[in-house]
């Protein structure tokens, strides 16, 4: 879709949680033009359609300058070894690359206002509900753990809850939705 530079102020929340503020816009977006889309977000930024990953978001900093880039399959999706992909097109719903970028450049305006002047805590609130439920299995793949989903912390940082009950905060790492287990197997 494309990428916009954000410059830090020295009042500004982590810039490592601007990832939240994208996401937060980007399934504001999705919201406004296709609101009966099944849709959730990965932690930290993985847009889902139907367990699908349908657009991305990364960060890049340099200096008091965070790039925030993000990629979404209007159109199409790549196929992909390791992943299930899908596309807006896939449901239907079509609009143009242009009429997206511009309600996600408004609803990015709105998120970070939001993440300036009400924190952190107002960014992860938004998240959490439109992130997979409290409970969800999830991997960390790089750490090799798994958990539950137990939220987020006031940072934004991963909260899994692991079976001996106590909670693991993750920063950073690639995290992969897993099936819950069924009784008996």
């Amino acid at each position: 879709m494309g990428s916009v530079a954000i410059h830090l102020t020295k009042t500004d929340p982590m810039a490592a949680t601007l990832a939240l503020v994208a996401a937060v816009a980007l399934t504001d977006t999705v919201k406004a033009l296709a609101p009966d889309l099944p849709m959730q977000m990965k932690w930290p930024n993985d847009l889902l359609l139907d367990g699908a990953k349908c657009a991305g978001i990364l960060l890049e900093r340099s200096g008091d300058a965070v790039v925030i880039g993000i990629g979404v399959n209007l159109v199409s999706s790549p196929d992909l070894p390791d992943r299930r992909t899908a596309c807006f097109a896939d449901y239907d719903v079509t609009f143009s690359r242009d009429l997206f970028g511009d309600a996600l450049a408004i609803a990015l305006m709105d998120a970070l206002r939001c993440w300036r002047d009400e924190g952190v805590a107002a960014i992860v609130h938004r998240w959490l509900a439109i992130a997979h439920p409290i409970g969800t299995p999830l991997r960390v793949s790089e750490q090799g753990i798994d958990g539950l989903f137990h939220g987020l912390n006031p940072d934004g940082a991963l909260r899994l809850k692991m079976a001996d009950g106590h909670i693991v905060e993750v920063h950073a790492g690639d995290v992969e939705l897993l099936r819950p287990v069924e009784e008996g197997n």
